[in-house]
């Protein structure tokens, strides 16, 4: 069931307003990592639309890059706070994912860590072509089940399979977990293109137990992933157009 704006809110103050993820320093190199490959398929285009604040990292880093975006959210609280920082270096857009109606068309639609969390992701990516251009395109990124550490879980017997919901995804609201074929299946099911696929991340251990990881070696971690095969790292790409 789709969260309303006030849920939203309410996560925004309870999640992202407050500094409780002791992980946080690894999903920020993490998504830090994975900039190269989404700022290499970002040339070209002019007008951006992020979907979801979020911590605000990739926010900050395509205004440091010279773009202008538009931040879609639920959180009004969220859009509130990208304004008190950005000001007029972003357009914000407050509207659910499933009900926003763009005034204009977009080159690239940046879609990084939410499939994973809405109802019905087939219709959620129908309804994003209607955002993009003609030859726009839209940057998904998820975690992927089939992750190293994932499997090491389920040979260990520490969870049923690889697909199965830890405590980390039902408190950030994850709804499922991807592989790359079944990513590929909800994108061409949308009647989108698969351009291109990428992995990211050797993550050996669950968050929780990678807290003594030096920041050292989880840049290590993610630099490693173009020698290894995509669907054994946390987390997956994809480049779609129409």
């Amino acid at each position: 069931m789709s969260l309303t704006k006030e849920e939203l809110n309410k996560i925004a103050k309870e999640y992202h307003d407050q500094d409780v993820m002791q992980d946080k320093f690894i999903e920020d190199e993490c998504q830090f990592y994975t900039y190269n490959w989404v700022f290499e398929n970002l040339k070209g285009c002019k007008t951006v639309l992020e979907m979801g604040y979020g911590e605000g990292n990739f926010t900050e880093e395509l205004v440091k890059r010279g773009f202008k975006p538009t931040v879609l959210d639920g959180s009004d609280s969220l859009l509130e706070k990208a304004k008190k920082i950005y000001g007029d270096k972003i357009e914000v857009a407050h509207d659910l994912f499933e009900e926003y109606k763009p005034k204009q068309k977009f080159d690239c639609v940046l879609c990084t860590h939410v499939l994973e969390h809405v109802d019905i992701p087939v219709n959620l990516l129908k309804h994003m072509q209607d955002w993009i251009t003609d030859t726009g395109k839209i940057i998904i990124i998820v975690p992927n089940k089939e992750s190293l550490h994932r499997q090491l879980a389920v040979i260990m017997g520490l969870q049923p399979q690889l697909d199965t919901l830890g405590a980390r995804d039902k408190l950030v609201g994850h709804q499922r977990v991807y592989s790359l074929e079944t990513l590929g299946k909800d994108v061409t099911d949308s009647g989108l293109k698969i351009m291109d696929t990428a992995g990211f991340f050797l993550k050996t251990l669950p968050n929780s137990m990678m807290l003594s990881y030096s920041k050292e070696l989880v840049i290590a971690l993610n630099k490693i992933s173009p020698n290894l095969p995509k669907h054994l790292l946390a987390n997956i790409g994809i480049i779609a157009k129409k």
